[in-house]
């Protein structure tokens, strides 16, 4: 048994363990490097987003069903959901995520989107009972960044956050 030990503490093999040693502990300070500068900065900025953010819903009969699929999910606050309706769309000019009940202002998601930044987000909710988007005002949608047509109130709350981590919060 001895002579194994002593075979194992020939020069070769310490010089070999610091080595791998020395390689083992950069690779771990790299990786802990790594993980700070690319997820931490997504974690703050959503929570950022989250906790400052303010939400336009451009809606008026179903605006109290849209605030509080936001509220009830537990990740916004109220008091950061605000209605715009058909007669102040140009107030929704200052917020940065704004969400469009389409059956309701269909025929004025032409000027909201003359309304959006390319830094804003704007998600606009087309349930399929309503109809589906004509493929004209698809394109102009398109056009614009940040923009997302939703059919599902599920995936709605999905789009939201997403579009709070891609597009970035400034205060204002």
């Amino acid at each position: 048994m001895e002579e194994i030990l002593n075979f194992f503490n020939h020069p070769f093999f310490v010089i070999v363990g610091g080595i791998s040693t020395a390689i083992a502990v950069v690779i771990f300070f790299y990786g802990i490097y790594s993980i700070f500068r690319g997820i931490v900065p997504v974690w703050i900025r959503l929570g950022k987003s989250l906790h400052n953010r303010k939400i336009a819903i451009y809606a008026e009969n179903d605006f109290e069903s849209l605030k509080s699929l936001l509220s009830d999910s537990g990740i916004f606050k109220t008091k950061n959901i605000t209605q715009i309706t058909k007669d102040s769309i140009a107030k929704g000019e200052k917020f940065t995520m704004m969400l469009v009940n389409y059956p309701e202002f269909n025929d004025d998601i032409k000027s909201i989107l003359k309304h959006k930044r390319d830094s804003d987000s704007l998600i606009v909710y087309a349930p399929q009972s309503e109809g589906r988007i004509e493929q004209k005002l698809m394109d102009k949608i398109n056009e614009n960044r940040n923009s997302i047509v939703v059919n599902f109130r599920g995936r709605l709350l999905n789009d939201i956050v997403t579009s709070m981590i891609t597009t970035t919060y400034e205060k204002k």
